[in-house]
């Protein structure tokens, strides 16, 4: 009975974990346990396997690596292809960047679809179903050692039907076998390699496998070796066993509403779900954990909610430090692109150091919105710098000309001097050399005869040596090489070189901009341009929210243009469907593929809410109005009539096995999470009491997860205080464009405000939001002039005209007077 010892669970105390895992689906009794879908991306530097989920709910490694395994596996080429192929299968005719990469493997890969699906079935063949994304090193990896091997690309295409999978382009193909890897294993991770029946159903799990056997374990070959063995003579176990887990996964991930059950009590979960944080925050650094260490915005965000409804407590004080020095400590550390601006993935250290280069579309998003929150919560301009710098990366390297937004760029890339390898961090780091170089002249007035590089190498960290430890380069990729993070802030770098903080600032600028021109000229990393619905939805609320705090037009127009790309090229208005992805084409065009690949859960909540925030931005109803279509949408597609809650993918896809809720905020946050919100807000536009009541059941539906361990989803919570407190409803009565109205506007947009929608009158009683709320109508301006209404619970405050009074009024959340 193949029981496979190759299921090797590593804890963090391992003295060397393995390189895969792999379980069998009979391989013993199975307990379901629920488990929260995590957002595993592959990882590079370190010796352990990082992840964006909540210090309290870390599961065993899938994918745990020793220093001396990562040693081994640095050899080989990822440099540009030939342009003459040897192997071309179908998937080069698929418009996903990471299909694309595996085109000419010596694999028959077959995209997921009706093809490879009808192909096991006449052929009777397992399926091979292998997921990654495309700017996952280790995938990388495993396509070099043994997708591009000629002997293994033989045995995969005659025994099993080979599917290659963007786990980007389909989340919920990807979430249901991570599911069944997580649960019989313990972790997960991606590459991630699943067997299944020629009905879908897994039998067997892991995730990256070495080419051949080594130390014991068993490589990638042995491996397939022993899968067609026991398809041959013990299927009706695979195939019962893999039958019985999946039933058991059915009723272990059910998340569901009790009859009679209302949400629990907000201010005890917000308290609790502080308390957590605060237990696995790291004070020196910030951040929550000493290593690997995520940027995580939706834990920053909660803090500053949290903030606005405990400021004269001391766990309030608290939590608004936290978040801001976590904050302020990213921006000065090596996760930060000082030259380059934006974020990488995560850092490997405990002082955000040495990241994991990669970045990623949807961190940008959030991490923008999170500077910009806190710029709003503490008046620095620091925080806001920072997130127009964050903006700016995306403005020149992730945005296409039709308005949408590309996913991400790779951690590797060629070294400047040249070589077949690529390297991690090759286009970001420095050597000392390359900066004295660079920056020779002398500094007038500089104590000591400084040049432009002594003041830029002090400030930066940057040693003759390199300034990045052995332990956080396993594979010596970044010897030698400097890593910039602010070591001194500006007025010590002042004092010690006897000039002044404006010509330090001076300096610097100059030095970065020169920097920044020689970047330019390094081979670049991939870019990955696909186009995703969810995290340009993601992307259209930071542009909006950054651009409406800072009055700042350029940004509201780009959000604007964001949400007409959406709307072009993401949305079939025919069908009333959001499409998942589109794509960039040889010629720079927007393509889409035949068929589309229709929207989910999370593709609608992310755009909704991003129009929601357009609408706050501009005051254009027209973002309000197709928000509204999208909800209604939204609610037949993938709302739970049972249990309450919104799926993550279509319910009647019988190719996806399990009906999943997420339950997790993570990478990004969950969309039953954002919908949450999403419905709160649309409920006050609106006037539709109904999505108050579905807001309400969604997070009943999440009341056991949200009591034991609301760290699980911080984003949750602020929507179940939101709902709580209740949204106050600011109304400007004027003209939009009028220096009255942008005056009172820009007093409500100083100030962070989470629970509240603005919205405005402009005396058009047959407008879409008069005709929504009738009781617009009877508000109007004092005395010809722009005017301000503050409303909750059906109550509203005297009209005030002017901006402080208005500022007041919102931070003292009271007025002398009130009328009904």
């Amino acid at each position: 009975m193949l029981r496979l010892a190759w299921r090797r669970s590593a804890s963090k105390h391992s003295p060397a974990g393995p390189t895969c895992v792999l379980t069998a689906a009979y391989s013993g009794a199975y307990r379901p346990q629920q488990k929260s879908q995590v957002d595993f991306r592959c990882f590079r530097q370190i010796p352990h396997p990082p992840s964006d989920r909540s210090p309290l709910l870390h599961p065993r490694a899938a994918c745990y690596l020793s220093p001396s395994v990562f040693m081994s596996m640095a050899s080989g080429s990822e440099g540009p292809s030939s342009t003459s192929h040897r192997h071309t299968n179908r998937l080069a005719k698929e418009r996903s960047p990471y299909l694309l990469q595996h085109a000419h493997n010596p694999v028959d890969w077959y995209p997921w679809g009706k093809d490879a699906f009808d192909k096991a079935k006449t052929e009777d063949k397992p399926i091979f179903l292998s997921v990654g994304y495309s700017t996952c090193h280790w995938c990388h990896v495993m396509e070099r050692e043994s997708f591009e091997d000629e002997e293994i690309g033989k045995i995969l295409s005659e025994n099993f039907v080979c599917i290659k999978l963007d786990r980007e382009e389909r989340p919920d193909v990807d979430k249901v076998y991570m599911t069944f890897v997580q649960a019989t294993s313990g972790g997960g991770g991606w590459p991630m390699s699943v067997w299944l029946t020629p009905e879908l159903r897994p039998f067997i799990g892991g995730t990256y496998f070495p080419p051949r056997d080594r130390g014991g374990r068993p490589g990638f070959k042995t491996v397939l070796t022993r899968i067609i063995d026991q398809w041959q003579n013990n299927r009706p176990a695979l195939e019962s066993s893999g039958e019985r887990i999946i039933e058991a996964l059915k009723k272990g991930t059910t998340i569901t509403a009790n009859a009679g059950q209302s949400p629990p009590l907000a201010p005890d979960v917000a308290n609790r779900c502080f308390q957590q944080l605060a237990h696995s925050y790291e004070e020196e650094y910030g951040g929550f954990r000493d290593a690997p260490k995520f940027p995580s915005p939706v834990n920053l965000m909660f803090l500053m909610s949290y903030w606005t409804v405990n400021r004269s407590t001391s766990e309030g004080v608290e939590a608004l430090q936290m978040a801001l020095h976590t904050l302020r400590m990213m921006a000065l550390g090596g996760i930060h692109d000082h030259i380059a601006q934006g974020f990488h993935r995560y850092s490997t250290d405990s002082s955000w150091h040495v990241p994991h280069f990669e970045k990623m579309l949807y961190d940008q998003a959030q991490l923008a919105v999170a500077y910009i929150t806190a710029s709003q919560v503490s008046g620095e301009q620091f925080f806001a710098e920072v997130a127009k710098d964050v903006l700016l990366y995306v403005s020149r390297d992730l945005s296409d000309k039709s308005g949408g937004f590309y996913s991400a760029e790779d951690a590797d890339s060629v070294p400047a001097l040249g070589g077949p390898e690529k390297r991690e961090g090759a286009f970001c780091v420095w050597t000392a050399s390359e900066v004295r170089e660079l920056l020779p002249d002398v500094v007038v007035g500089a104590a000591g005869i400084a040049t432009l590089a002594d003041i830029f190498m002090h400030h930066y960290g940057v040693k003759e040596q390199g300034n990045v430890a052995p332990e956080q380069d396993p594979h010596g990729e970044l010897q030698g090489q400097n890593v910039l993070i602010v070591r001194y802030s500006v007025e010590l770098t002042a004092a010690r070189f006897g000039i002044t903080v404006e010509k330090v600032n001076e300096l610097l600028a100059s030095a970065r901009a020169k920097m920044a021109e020689v970047r330019k000229s390094r081979p670049r990393p991939h870019l990955d341009t696909k186009m995703l619905a969810s995290w340009n939805g993601l992307m259209l609320s930071a542009y909006a929210r950054v651009g409406a705090v800072l009055g700042d037009k350029d940004l509201v127009e780009r959000a604007v243009k964001a949400g007409g790309f959406l709307k072009e090229h993401l949305w079939d208005a025919k069908r009333q469907t959001i499409l998942r992805s589109c794509y960039r084409g040889d010629q720079m065009e927007v393509q889409q593929i035949s068929p589309s690949i229709s929207g989910f859960l999370d593709d609608y909540a992310f755009i909704i809410c991003g129009l929601l925030d357009l609408y706050e931005a501009t005051l254009q109803t027209e973002w309000l109005q197709w928000a509204e279509e999208l909800q209604l949408r939204q609610d037949v597609l993938f709302w739970d009539d049972q249990g309450g809650g919104y799926f993550c993918s279509d319910p009647t896809d019988s190719t996806v096995l399990l009906q999943l809720k997420e339950d997790q905020d993570g990478a990004e946050p969950s969309a039953n999470s954002v919908s949450a919100f999403n419905l709160l807000r649309l409920s006050h536009y609106t006037g539709r009491q109904e999505w108050l009541q579905k807001s309400q059941q969604l997070l009943t539906a999440f009341s056991d997860r949200l009591t034991t361990v609301p760290i699980a989803l911080p984003e949750m919570v602020r929507a179940l205080l939101a709902q709580h407190y209740t949204l106050k409803q600011i109304v400007i009565c004027g003209q939009r464009d009028a220096p009255d109205t942008t005056s009172l506007l820009a007093a409500v947009n100083s100030l962070f405000l989470p629970y509240k929608v603005l919205m405005l009158a402009d005396g058009n009683t047959e407008s879409f939001l008069c005709q929504r709320l009738p009781v617009l109508s009877s508000m109007s301006q004092l005395r010809g002039v722009a005017t301000a209404y503050v409303c909750q619970d059906f109550t509203c405050s005297l009209p005030v005209t002017e901006p402080q009074e208005l500022r007041r009024l919102l931070l003292d959340g009271t007025t002398d007077t009130e009328i009904e």
